[in-house]
């Protein structure tokens, strides 16, 4: 029997991240299979920009709108998605009602507010633990993130893998804009911003070409300080693969994210992985012969050259949306 599925989210289009991608292809996987899913998301009311994370919009809106929005919907399982303006009230309706809910957590923000602030992390997680306390489920995208949370005092964890679209990346030729590129091409493809550690990268002193795909806060200052590298800005779909297509490497520096979608997506077009062994990396790639993880980034990178592409590949295709979807609805909290 379909479920009728309430998605609350403070993350949505037009923001480009990982988590937007993910929640966006669970709506659209899980209508596939005859489920009505609806969502409630910053698009939905007069939103302002998040301090120091413009990208994100944060919602405007009265618990009396959310609770219009919810009880018209007839929900018969409720997903609340972020922690942020949406997801709190949301929390607060069904709470009331002593419905069941599930939640997921998709970024460490307690670090990155520590990075921006100095905000002591501790209190932050103890905020999350608070938000998350309820559910019936709070799902997390890898071990290292359900091992860390669990140290923290959380509850009722679910572990939930990503997936990777493998028809749109998938190995190829080079595009032609990137035949003039001195070789090798050193690729980021993500947000930038303080928390991914694009200095660490993009300081490396090595030939060939870094290549920055994606915007951000820190972009002009980046641009600034690092003028050999290039700067193309943020590309999706067929553009975006060939990104992939075009490196020799896929250098990912981020300490800080706790899955990163774009390392599954390099793999899948053939280009192996340079990253620190942290949360993420770890969990994506761990000890498989499709890259390297290394405390020193440079050496990372001389070692992820000699991988050869079709290993990264067959890696890539174990993984799948469908499998993702299957285990996103099995973790929800039916009711009604």
């Amino acid at each position: 029997m379909g479920l009728r599925l309430l998605i609350v989210t403070d993350a949505w289009f037009p923001q480009v991240n990982g988590v937007v991608r993910t929640l966006s292809t669970m709506v659209a996987e899980l209508r596939s299979r005859g489920d009505v899913v609806e969502t409630i998301t910053p698009a939905d009311f007069r939103s302002v920009p998040c301090p120091t994370y413009p990208e994100i919009r944060l919602a405007i809106c009265s618990p009396q709108a959310i609770a219009r929005r919810i009880a018209a919907f007839r929900p018969t399982a409720v997903h609340i998605a972020t922690e942020g303006p949406l997801g709190f009230l949301a929390r607060r309706y069904v709470l009331k009602r002593g419905w069941p809910f599930s939640t997921s957590f998709h970024t460490r923000f307690p670090e990155y507010i520590h990075t921006r602030t100095r905000f002591p992390i501790r209190w932050s997680y103890a905020a999350l633990r608070w938000f998350h306390g309820p559910a019936a489920s709070v799902m997390v995208p890898t071990p290292a993130v359900q091992h860390d949370l669990q140290a923290r005092g959380f509850q009722n964890l679910k572990l939930w893998t990503r997936g990777v679209d493998t028809a749109l990346f998938h190995p190829g030729p080079r595009p032609d804009w990137s035949r003039d590129l001195a070789r090798p091409v050193m690729l980021y493809v993500g947000r930038i911003a303080v928390e991914k550690s694009l200095p660490d990268f993009l300081a490396l002193d090595r030939p060939g070409t870094k290549l920055v795909v994606g915007d951000g806060p820190a972009r002009a200052d980046l641009e600034r300080r690092f003028p050999e590298a290039r700067f193309p800005g943020a590309k999706f779909g067929p553009e975006l693969a060939d990104a992939y297509r075009a490196a020799d490497v896929f250098v990912f520096p981020s300490r800080t994210d706790t899955f990163g979608l774009v390392l599954l997506e390099a793999l899948a077009t053939g280009t192996p992985v340079a990253a620190y062994p942290v949360m993420g990396p770890v969990d994506v790639i761990g000890s498989a012969p499709v890259g390297c993880l290394d405390r020193n980034l440079d050496r990372a990178i001389t070692e992820a050259l000699t991988v050869h592409r079709d290993r990264c590949r067959a890696y890539a295709k174990q993984f799948s949306w469908a499998a993702c979807a299957d285990r996103f609805r099995s973790f929800l909290a039916p009711f009604g």
